[in-house]
């Protein structure tokens, strides 16, 4: 749990460490000797809380990725980002720590991870961050 000495809050925060990668499962892309394909994901329902205040963060994320070898399964995908639902970290963080975790489990030739957060306070904001395989 984060500890906020700017802010008091009666919510728990969780910190980025619960977030756990094995509960993605890769599946061979059977295509991969015949054609490349690109994949959309959206999740509208994204939610995690600010991790200055608790409040809660709403957004879609969307990943948009070019398969090596391995798709991701979707209902684990689902799950892995539940796991954000108390997390606290900054929309910046949350779209790079997606992004890095995807990259690590799948391998892709290129993804990107883009976050469009619902305002708060009169602002949204839009982060996207990318991979380009070697």
């Amino acid at each position: 749990m984060i500890e906020n000495k700017q802010y008091k809050t009666p919510f728990k925060v969780d910190t980025p460490d619960v977030i756990k990668t094995d509960l993605l499962e890769p599946i061979e892309y059977a295509y991969k000797s015949k054609r490349s394909i690109d994949i959309r994901i959206k999740q509208p329902e994204y939610s995690s809380v600010c991790p200055m205040t608790g409040l809660p963060d709403n957004g879609c994320i969307t990943i948009d990725y070019r398969p090596d070898s391995h798709i991701i399964e979707l209902k684990s995908l689902k799950y892995y980002l539940l796991q954000y639902r108390n997390v606290g970290m900054f929309y910046e963080h949350v779209i790079n720590k997606i992004l890095d975790d995807l990259v690590e489990v799948l391998a892709p030739l290129s993804m990107k991870v883009t976050g469009e957060f619902t305002p708060r306070g009169g602002v949204s904001s839009l982060a996207t961050a990318e991979y380009i395989k070697d």
